[in-house]
């Protein structure tokens, strides 16, 4: 069985930065697409970066130039580095691994509240 644990979520001022980390529990970390996704209150969960199985990344175009993702493979972990925040970033975060179809991964973390104030 494979657990998702999201951590480094929080409150920021606009303009700032964070950076989240999903550790992979449970099994060894396979050659598996990765992604975060978030989703805001009253808002649909979208899509923020992935990384797939050889590395490639694609943002979203919301965070295009602001966001990075990345992963350690020694360390069984997945980044997501923000900088440049804006009000509109506040959402849940949530990891996923291993693509099942279109929009959907069959891990999924329990989300990590990120917050960004005026």
């Amino acid at each position: 069985q494979v657990r998702l644990e999201e951590s480094g979520g929080g409150s920021v001022q606009a303009g700032g930065s964070l950076k989240l980390s999903c550790v992979v529990i449970g099994n060894r970390y396979t050659n598996c697409e990765m992604a975060w996704y978030r989703q805001a209150p009253g808002k649909a969960r979208e899509l923020v970066s992935l990384i797939d199985s050889q590395g490639t990344t694609r943002s979203a175009d919301s965070v295009k130039g602001r966001f990075t993702i990345s992963q350690d493979n020694d360390k069984n972990t997945l980044y997501l580095e923000g900088n440049g925040l804006k009000t509109e970033d506040t959402a849940t975060y949530y990891c996923a691994a291993c693509r099942r179809s279109l929009d959907d991964y069959y891990f999924w973390g329990q989300g990590t509240q990120v917050t960004v104030s005026s």
